[in-house]
């Protein structure tokens, strides 16, 4: 695959890295002419030194026979200009990278349309997206996220005198727009139909919003739905991993602390967080940590941008009592090391923006119409496809249309939302679909979306 990435900084240079390593054809451009150097060292990719917010620039990087181009410079105003060009000047696909409090204001400007870009997506959101799966689902099973967070997968076991427990799935009352996407018993897979019946020991996968997922989780467990409990979380830093970590719970059963060691942070984060407390002090001290009573904490998560901080802060909370202990760590192979070994030493996980980003990236570095998002046991995929000018979905009903047996829609994204489909919503030009396809299924379903 012909892609051209816009900087060669963290995010940049790690993504070409990859692709390189799986053998594209990859053209880094870089305005710093230091840096552009360093990166012909050590990288195998064509390197241009120029702006990439300039014709001339993306014209002598090929720009015309550009399958993908990715903006993931530190300006968000160079990014969407860049993307916009490059789309205007050939490239088949254009992504930005912008930061969080630019996609925060999505909602009310859609700069994706208006840049003719083809996605939208901020590092601090992604990265903040996977450190919530541990805080709001610790005990599932497995937990993804998908359309930008906004759709969340979980796992849960059928508990036994659970209300599902005996219960067809037409009967269960989930909420709307919370889907079962499959089930497994024993050593047996399905994908269900509404008659399908749920006994104890099953594990079923959901998908849905996440708030509507902690609602319907319920209905699995034995215990009183009345003893949904708050949890208490600690983040380590202000910044804009804090920032989006703390949004995203500020609606949820969470009580919140920030503590930030800039006094004019915690006065901008003051202005923007209605539910948070905000303790401006230094968290990389002891004294500090134990005059807060952090170890009566249910989670500790450091986001600081220092990976060093934020394993000793991590150490420390752990040491003094709190039982979950989170960290971002910038240098990928450091965080799966921590993810490896954290365990043993106080820490739950780790979280790599690089990571995150390339992850969330993988769906548009293929020439496949079905791109997989994961391997769920037992033979089943949850894939991606994107809805395309002539496609034959296009302006249909997902009930209209002839989706294969074992398979199922289980999100739908469009523009900055997504939801899961129902069966009255009409499919469109451009829209980003996520269905559940049993391996014996994959060559029925491209079939259907060709």
């Amino acid at each position: 695959m012909n892609v051209i990435i816009l900087g060669a900084g963290e995010n940049g240079f790690y993504l070409a890295e990859e692709l390189s390593r799986r053998e594209h054809d990859v053209c880094l451009i870089e305005s710093n002419e230091a840096i552009a150097s360093e990166t012909r060292e050590k990288l195998d990719a064509r390197v241009v030194i120029g702006n990439g917010s300039s014709v001339t620039t993306l014209e002598e990087a090929g720009i015309a026979s550009c399958e993908l181009f990715v903006a993931l410079s530190s300006s968000d105003n160079t990014n969407l200009v860049a993307g916009s060009l490059a789309k205007a000047l050939g490239a088949q696909m254009a992504v930005a990278r912008v930061h969080a409090s630019v996609q925060q204001e999505q909602w009310l400007f859609d700069y994706r349309a208006r840049f003719g870009l083809d996605y939208l997506f901020s590092t601090e959101h992604l990265a903040a997206v996977e450190l919530a799966k541990f805080l709001r689902n610790p005990d599932a099973l497995i937990v993804e996220e998908m359309a930008g967070g906004k759709i969340e997968l979980q796992q849960i076991e059928v508990e036994p005198r659970s209300r599902a427990d005996g219960c067809k799935l037409i009967n269960l009352g989930l909420p709307p727009r919370v889907r079962i996407g499959c089930i497994q018993r024993a050593n047996n897979l399905q994908i269900p139909r509404a008659t399908t019946e749920l006994i104890s020991g099953d594990i079923v996968t959901l998908f849905g919003n996440p708030r509507a997922l902690q609602e319907a989780l319920l209905a699995f467990r034995t215990k009183s739905p009345q003893k949904t409990e708050e949890k208490r979380v600690v983040i380590f830093g202000g910044g804009e991993y804090g920032l989006c970590l703390a949004r995203m719970l500020e609606n949820g059963p969470f009580r919140t602390r920030i503590i930030e060691k800039s006094y004019s942070r915690c006065e901008y984060l003051s202005r923007l967080l209605k539910n948070t407390t905000l303790i401006h002090a230094d968290a990389t001290s002891t004294r500090i940590l134990r005059e807060e009573q952090i170890g009566e904490a249910d989670f500790f998560v450091a986001t600081s941008h220092d990976d060093e901080d934020n394993v000793m802060t991590c150490l420390q909370a752990a040491d003094l009592g709190v039982p979950r202990c989170i960290t971002i760590i910038h240098r990928a192979d450091y965080a799966e090391v921590i993810s490896r070994s954290g365990p043993r030493i106080g820490i739950a996980g780790a979280v790599s923006p690089r990571t995150a980003t390339r992850r969330d990236l993988a769906r548009f570095i293929t020439g496949e119409k079905l791109h997989t998002l994961a391997k769920l046991p037992g033979g089943v995929e949850i894939v991606e496809f994107n809805i395309r000018k002539n496609s034959p979905l296009v302006g249909k009903r997902v009930s209209q249309v002839p989706w294969p047996e074992g398979s199922g829609l289980v999100a739908l994204s469009r523009g900055s939302t997504a939801n899961v489909p129902a069966a009255d919503d009409e499919l469109q030009e451009g829209d980003i679909v996520i269905a559940l396809v049993a391996d014996q299924t994959r060559k029925d379903f491209s079939k259907v979306i060709a």
